[in-house]
């Protein structure tokens, strides 16, 4: 059964850093390209960054140079590292497997004063 659980969202303010995870089981992340996306009330999901299986990554130029994308395969984990966060990044964070169609419960960030 393939699970995906996120975890480390919260309230940080402007110009700030998070790290989310997504512990993934039921499947080994190193054999799929994997994906962050967020939402935010009103507006439709957003993908902030994709890891293809050979490591390449891409993001959004809302996102670049701000967010990385990682995997660390012996904690079969997907992370994500944002910086230097903006109130526009406020939202619920997203993991998924694109091949699958699998996403987790999400995490909420928060970037306010």
């Amino acid at each position: 059964q393939v699970q995906l659980v996120e975890s480390g969202g919260g309230l940080v303010q402007p110009g700030g850093s998070l790290r989310l995870s997504c512990e993934a089981s039921g499947f080994t992340v190193s054999g799929y390209a994997m994906a962050w996306h967020r939402q935010t009330p009103g507006k439709e999901r957003e993908l902030v960054a994709l890891i293809a299986t050979g490591g390449h990554s891409n993001y959004p130029d809302s996102v670049r140079g701000r967010f990385t994308i990682s995997v660390d395969n012996a904690k079969n984990t997907v992370y994500l590292q944002m910086a230097n966060l903006k109130p526009d990044d406020t939202a619920v964070y997203y993991c998924n497997r694109p091949i699958g169609g699998n996403w987790g419960q999400g995490t909420q960030v928060t970037v306010s004063s």
